[in-house]
């Protein structure tokens, strides 16, 4: 069993975030990260959301004990596991009706990076190159590119 507190260093140390970066991002003082990553506080529930998503886990992982590893149990976000899986892949995304982002619209893209519910893009466009954080709930569908052989 392991503790909320530590689960959270644990996540945060292998990411290579300071308490202090964690706190900006979480708009929370580095003391109270401290805090509660030693358990002598617990953070409150309207930022475990926040939290799973700053540190790439679910909720379930930080809140229950029978989760001992990100996507441990059937219950895991599956969405945050394929999107984890295609950083640095070339894909195609196509977006929700009145979410469509014109830049990418039928370009292929290359996933830069992944974080809870963005994700960061990069593409060669008639414009020239481009590199965006999209929302990932904008996103309806994405096919990955064949890789070059």
């Amino acid at each position: 069993m392991q503790a909320l507190g530590t689960k959270i260093a644990a996540k945060r140390k292998d990411l290579g975030m300071t308490q202090s970066e964690f706190a900006d991002r979480l708009s929370v003082t580095r003391q109270t990260v401290g805090r509660w990553e030693t358990g002598a506080a617990v953070p409150d529930i309207d930022k475990i959301s926040d939290i799973a998503d700053i540190l790439g886990v679910s909720c379930d992982y930080l809140l229950k004990d029978d989760h001992t590893e990100e996507g441990g149990t059937a219950s895991a976000n599956p969405v945050s596991r394929l999107l984890q899986d295609a950083v640095g892949r070339k894909v195609k995304l196509s977006f929700f009706d009145g979410e469509a982002d014109i830049d990418l619209y039928d370009t292929v893209c290359t996933i830069e990076a992944f974080e809870g519910s963005w994700m960061k893009v990069s593409a060669e466009t008639k414009k020239g190159a481009v590199e965006k954080l999209i929302p990932v709930s904008s996103i309806l569908s994405l096919a990955y590119e064949e890789e070059d052989a």
